[in-house]
């Protein structure tokens, strides 16, 4: 509880996660999925934009003495840096100070480092200003994914998470399509064109800080750190506009749940009840997002070059190649996000991890034996990427998830990090050379090891993915706070379980 804005630690019981797993789908939800989700679509817009103005950036007059070479490899190591670490630095602060306090501190991070992007007017500065940068939106990941997840009712938790982090793609293919018309010097000035396109995502950005100011705190975050009576007038002000909304009742919530409040949790206990308590889900996540990683680098990195080395496809319409394979990313969570939630996790999460893997081994053969033009072979990357992006979206979904309440931040941030650098470090070192050399063989090599990895991925989601589906976070995880007997036994016990473990047990 909280005496005069003092936050005074105890035991507690309440029924705070079961009233929220209870609620309907409402504009309460839609309020926050707006609020929070809509930070992807401008993660994909800044990724994309970068990576296509490259070229203008380089030309003489852009304005920026800088080098193509420079704007796809030092800026955008630094920008993956950045993420990097945000995501662990901010994922520290969420988990301590609280949900809303930081995602509208990483918001205003981006903002301003975008804005100032926008303006660069030396080498340094754009460096300096594509880290910053990265460093919200990877602050940005930890702070949506563990708000979203404890603000969403179960029965909806996979396909919301997935179709959210899924709209990254949406700012991808705007992102292409905007450079296009940024690009055109016969409507913009060589220094100004680019420099609209960081504009932009900082007007969209300010639209996303209007409605995120009105997103409440977790209320499961606040009754664990002292703040119980805050945290149930939050859901009675959800109960309330939905009993409006809806003009009937809500059922009586159910279960309760008895956690002794703290303040934090320090580095030590989370290392030691991710890794200690929990390792088959660490492996698990581990598994989940470094497969998806090396596929979307094995596909994205050297896709212009590929359609430009060996379909001849001009350097000034590869957006609009990248436009259709980012709309199928987008589709795919959309569609499937549901079966994540009815026929679950465990199948859904291998399966599309291996149904991707095997076609693109598939694209890959295809595309060694000459059978794929420029069209076909985007056609072959859509399908692919159509089950990879459901499958790289249930990465977020899933380390978010099967943690406990207390470390689900850092959790995000450290398997953010690991998959954000093996994709954007050594994912460039190891298919730059193959997807630019100009020998079918090595970019197909290069599909290869993404597939493989892949389908490697799933294979342990087969034995090691949670049953997660339809359960509140705390059936999935004990909070580590929590007193009673059984849920300490749940949470310690949590490896000894075997997959196919029934309904309401652990599954690793």
């Amino acid at each position: 509880m909280s005496r005069g804005g003092e936050v005074v630690t105890g035991t507690v019981t309440t029924k705070v996660p079961a009233r929220l797993d209870r609620l309907p789908w409402s504009r309460w939800h839609r309020m926050i999925v707006i609020g929070l989700g809509t930070v992807w679509i401008l993660d994909g817009l800044e990724v994309t934009v970068v990576g296509n103005i490259a070229g203008r950036l380089s030309e003489a007059g852009s304005g920026l003495p800088i080098t193509s070479a420079q704007v796809t490899g030092v800026a955008a190591a630094l920008y993956v840096a950045g993420a990097c670490s945000g995501a662990l630095f901010f994922g520290w602060l969420t988990d301590r100070y609280g949900r809303k306090k930081l995602f509208l501190i990483t918001l205003t991070v981006y903002l301003t480092a975008t804005a100032l992007t926008a303006i660069s007017f030396s080498v340094w500065w754009f460096y300096l200003f594509r880290f910053l940068t990265g460093f919200g939106i990877g602050g940005e990941y930890a702070a949506i994914n563990s708000a979203i997840d404890e603000l969403i009712p179960s029965r909806f938790r996979g396909r919301v998470d997935l179709i959210i982090n899924g709209s990254y793609w949406l700012g991808a293919m705007g992102g292409a399509l905007l450079s296009v018309l940024a690009l055109d010097t016969d409507i913009f000035p060589k220094d100004v064109g680019w420099r609209l396109t960081f504009a932009l995502g900082v007007v969209l950005g300010l639209a996303v800080l209007l409605v995120r100011r009105h997103v409440p705190e977790s209320p499961r975050w606040m009754f664990i750190h002292g703040q119980s009576e805050e945290a149930e007038k939050v859901v009675d002000e959800a109960e309330r506009a939905i009993e409006e909304e809806t003009g009937r009742p809500l059922p009586e919530a159910e279960n309760e749940i008895t956690v002794e409040q703290r303040h934090s949790v320090g580095f030590i206990e989370i290392g030691k009840t991710v890794f200690r308590d929990y390792p088959r889900r660490a492996t698990l996540g581990f598994a989940l997002f470094v497969g998806q990683a090396f596929l979307y680098n094995a596909i994205t990195f050297g896709f212009g070059s590929i359609l430009v080395t060996f379909f001849d496809v001009s350097t000034g319409t590869t957006g609009y190649f990248f436009a259709a394979i980012a709309f199928c990313n987008f589709l795919g969570p959309l569609f499937l996000g549901r079966l994540f939630d009815t026929w679950g996790r465990r199948p859904m999460i291998a399966g599309t991890y291996i149904l991707s893997g095997v076609l693109l081994f598939l694209t890959a053969w295809l595309f060694d034996a000459g059978r794929l033009d420029a069209i076909t072979m985007t056609l072959c990357w859509c399908v692919v990427l159509f089950f990879a992006s459901a499958g790289a979206s249930s990465a977020y979904l899933t380390v978010s998830e099967i943690f406990p309440m207390e470390t689900r931040a850092m959790a995000i941030a450290f398997f953010y990090a690991i998959g954000t650098a093996a994709g954007g470090i050594s994912g460039p070192l190891l298919f730059a050379g193959l997807t630019q050399s100009g020998v079918v063989g090595d970019a197909a090599l290069a599909f290869c090891v993404g597939a493989a990895l892949m389908v490697i991925a799933g294979l342990v989601a087969v034995f090691f993915a949670v049953v997660a589906e339809q359960k509140s976070l705390e059936q999935i995880a004990a909070p580590l706070s929590t007193v009673t007997s059984q849920d300490s036994a749940l949470r310690r016990g949590a490896d000894a379980k075997k997959p196919g473990s029934p309904p309401g047990t652990s599954a690793g």
